[in-house]
């Protein structure tokens, strides 16, 4: 059953989808949706269990996937192009396999459709062990998570998730909550669903549609080893490679990165 997502739409013409990574929210792919929305309609979507959209006890790429195409029905949206960024990527993926007629290009950022082994679980562990009913500041919170989260950066994404109580809501809650912060993450059902989150869509494909692959040049989630199932599923893709990047690269190289995208939006190269 889908789930109603929490989206931001902005710019004019013709849409453009966004879909964020894990631990993610719409916000992540802000500076992107800025250089892109004077000509395209940009719907930023935040993924279940993520952001601002509802939790669900169901977590899978066919899932995700559906939620999203709830979501062009309800917007009327016959059709759109699609960009996702690791976890989004793979969603993105899902649905180009398994609604092609709905998606007009395609864009993934740092990911493949292949399985990968766990690369999260020192966060899942650090996200899961802060007692937020003792944190009563970032800083607090900041620092619990040192000892499984080495980078400062890192950190501060993730940190992101936190949002505060209000008073208001406390008072409707009685005595009984006196946290100050609550994750907006659905940490529970995304540390038992991770092992489906690493795996490949779902979807046989192919998806014969424009499709650009993006890699960030220092980063080894798009290997040469995954080139034939890339091939086999979408048979027009087209890799670029942003020198400079990890896993990151449209944070780290935004301008570089959107203009890849309006390029090959706009079928100034051959996908």
């Amino acid at each position: 059953m889908s789930v109603k997502l929490n989206h931001r739409i902005t710019g004019e013409g013709p849409p453009l989808i966004l879909l964020h990574g894990l631990f993610g929210s719409l916000e992540n792919l802000g500076s992107i949706a800025q250089r892109l929305q004077d000509q395209w309609q940009i719907h930023a979507l935040d993924q279940r269990n993520h952001g601002r959209s509802p939790h669900s006890d169901t977590m899978d790429y066919e899932a995700m996937a559906g939620d999203v195409i709830a979501y062009m029905d309800k917007q009327g949206l016959d059709k759109a192009a699609f960009l996702g960024h690791s976890m989004g990527g793979k969603t993105a993926m899902q649905v180009a396999l398994a609604f092609p007629e709905r998606v007009s290009h395609l864009i993934v950022a740092d990911i493949a459709p292949v399985s990968y082994k766990p690369r999260h679980d020192a966060i899942l562990e650090g996200l899961m062990s802060v007692d937020l009913s003792q944190v009563k500041n970032r800083q607090q919170a900041d620092e619990a998570l040192q000892n499984y989260v080495e980078m400062p950066a890192v950190r501060q994404f993730l940190l992101k998730n936190l949002d505060r109580i209000t008073d208001e809501e406390r008072e409707q809650e009685g005595e009984k909550n006196e946290s100050v912060f609550r994750w907006r993450l659905n940490l529970p059902v995304i540390n038992d669903a991770y092992a489906r989150l690493a795996e490949a869509p779902s979807a046989e494909g192919p998806f014969e549609g424009p499709t650009l692959f993006i890699k960030g040049a220092d980063s080894a989630y798009i290997q040469d080893k995954h080139r034939d199932e890339v091939a086999r599923l979408f048979p027009s893709a087209t890799l670029r490679i942003i020198e400079g990047t990890g896993h990151w690269l449209h944070a780290e190289k935004p301008d570089t990165f959107a203009t890849l995208c309006r390029r090959f939006l706009e079928g100034e190269e051959q996908a």
